[in-house]
């Protein structure tokens, strides 16, 4: 088998193609949701850094709520079908220390991922979230798995 093509997604964006790739991103409080068509054998990632889009400024995939639906609007265009996709979620690890609940972005990028997914009635088959490393994960859009690794904080002193 040739080797895939690779694409990184930064932070705040989406990528999806009908083209087999190897998508890779670095994951610390941010979700990252991997859509896969299990009949078209395709799919795509969103990379998010807040859970809501609070209607001003720019209306980007910085926000979970318009990154899960440009990401679905874009594999619609590559001709897939709501039935046939499945997701999987990553990230939202705490790697900031911090005891004001309102900094807990993690957790707030998480549950968001866990409703919006359930409101659009997708399925989700694996995730990997929460705790309090990062994560680098390898998501191959030609057979639907993803592969992780945890990042270990970095402490300075």
């Amino acid at each position: 088998m040739d080797k895939l093509e690779s694409h990184f997604l930064y932070p705040a964006a989406l990528f999806a193609s009908e083209k087999p790739f190897q998508i890779n991103t670095i994951l610390g409080s941010c979700v990252a949701v991997c859509f896969w068509d299990t009949i078209l054998k395709t799919g795509g990632m969103c990379h998010y850094m807040l859970p809501y889009w609070n209607g001003e400024g720019l209306a980007s995939p910085k926000y979970g709520n318009i990154a899960i639906e440009k990401l679905l609007e874009k594999l619609y265009s590559l001709g897939s079908k709501k039935i046939n996709i499945i997701a999987k979620v990553f990230g939202g690890g705490e790697v900031i220390e911090t005891k004001n609940p309102m900094f807990h972005i993690g957790d707030r990028n998480i549950q968001f991922a866990w409703e919006q997914l359930k409101e659009l009635n997708i399925r989700v088959v694996s995730s990997s979230v929460g705790g309090k490393n990062g994560r680098k994960i390898i998501f191959n859009t030609e057979t639907g798995e993803v592969k992780q690794r945890y990042v270990q904080n970095q402490i300075k002193t």
